[in-house]
């Protein structure tokens, strides 16, 4: 306003004082609101520009690359088969899975099974020598060329009946550890029980042809596992590739140990009626696979079939460590509770497998809103969510990873009341 005065009055005459005053002061006021209306307007102005103009987008991350598709299973030659990741038993390609079929010599991992769970609980030893009963030594089909009437070495009776398929060292533990084939089918069928293998029945040791011997792909595969799992010390014997006894070489019938540096058993099998059967597993950084084939139309088929199931697994898949068990994923109070604060997570560690590229698995914990000591390590106090995206993959509970003991009956009196407030 000043500036308008001073502006005016140097443009207008002097020497008459009330005039000029009047004639100022109109004119100040004058240009005082033009310049207020000008200013008003220019705000508008910008103000409706301002709105009209587009945010600035914000900055985001890198979208992460999409997960590899994954095509449907390779065809390969065989009736029946499955693929499964070892560590989280995840089945990732499977053909007639659960369809009764003949084991052939897959039998003989049972017969393993078996003799392994001896070793371990110090029945048996490798050194202990078995003398070579007639029933043994007369069986058809492959052998080691164990002697009648001849004591054989454990430890040479189990190379015989994994790298030959030898059926007469095949027996010859079966009778040692039971007395019988017979009685030793039995303990076949209550492990093959145990081992939730629903859909398989033993009549011998050997896998000779028989009406009552039948198993499934998915059986065999819960079979390897469980010898790679629950005896790793005597898993090694299926990746010798050679045996000789008594002055007899044989080469091992699972001839992918020799093209494939990452497999590491586990058994061949093969009659006319059966086909060509092949159990294999392979370790490529970190991840186990287990594939079964059954009913193969030759050596090559089965082994072909086997490769391509391998390559499928590890070219599209990935098993990772989700979640470690035994480490604390939340505390919080525990009501009544010689200590206030507890720790609580899972047991064991969680593998997930995965599409290979999929997104990172994310975890969140669940707490029932009130925890009350006593607690034992098995009390369930809420669960773990594991998902991918919004894919939910797994819900476990959580446990307290130590007993958590009750306070004293202060303690357990006062968190009473406070427990009504709360």
């Amino acid at each position: 306003m000043m500036l308008i005065w001073r502006s005016i009055d140097h443009l207008l005459p002097h020497g008459e004082p009330k005039y000029t005053n009047r004639l100022l002061l109109g004119y100040a006021s004058t240009m005082y609101r033009h310049l207020i209306a000008s200013l008003s307007f220019a705000t508008l102005i910008g103000a409706a520009c301002w709105a009209a103009a587009p945010p600035a987008a914000p900055a985001t991350a890198p979208a992460a690359p999409p997960a590899i598709p994954i095509p449907s299973a390779p065809q390969v030659d065989a009736r029946a088969y499955i693929l499964i990741d070892y560590q989280t038993d995840k089945i990732l390609a499977a053909k007639d899975a659960t369809a009764r079929m003949e084991p052939a010599s897959l039998t003989k991992l049972m017969t393993a099974y078996i003799v392994f769970q001896e070793l371990a609980g110090g029945k048996l030893k490798l050194e202990d020598m078995v003398t070579v009963s007639e029933h043994a030594w007369r069986s058809e089909g492959s052998r080691t060329f164990i002697e009648l009437g001849k004591p054989v070495s454990v430890q040479d009776l189990i190379l015989g009946m994994i790298v030959q398929s030898g059926n007469d060292a095949t027996i010859a533990l079966a009778e040692r550890i039971a007395g019988t084939e017979a009685t030793f089918a039995q303990l076949m069928n209550s492990t093959a029980k145990r081992l939730n293998m629903v859909g398989t029945h033993f009549d011998n040791s050997s896998g000779l042809p028989s009406p009552q011997d039948y198993t499934t792909a998915r059986d065999m595969s819960l079979l390897a596992s469980a010898l790679i799992r629950d005896y790793p010390q005597y898993y090694k014997f299926y990746s010798i590739h050679e045996f000789e006894h008594n002055g007899i070489k044989q080469q091992n019938r699972n001839g992918l140990l020799e093209k494939d540096p990452s497999v590491d058993g586990l058994k061949t099998g093969h009659t006319e009626s059966a086909g060509f059967c092949l159990v294999t597993s392979a370790h490529r950084e970190g991840m186990r696979l287990v594939s079964v084939v059954l009913g193969s139309t030759s050596m090559k088929a089965r082994e072909n079939a086997s490769a391509a199931l391998l390559s499928y697994g590890f070219t599209f898949y990935d098993t990772k460590l989700a979640v470690k068990g035994g480490i604390a994923l939340a505390t919080t109070h525990v009501w009544k509770a010689a200590q206030s604060t507890a720790e609580f997570g899972i047991k064991d560690d969680l593998y997930m497998t995965l599409a290979r590229g999929q997104a990172d698995v994310k975890t969140a914990v669940d707490l029932q809103p009130r925890i009350i000591a006593p607690l034992g390590l098995d009390t369930n106090v809420g669960t773990l969510r594991v998902f991918s995206g919004a894919t939910p993959l797994a819900t476990l509970p959580l446990h307290p990873l130590k007993p958590v003991a009750a306070g004293g009956w202060w303690r357990r009196l006062i968190d009473t009341i406070r427990l009504w407030f709360a």
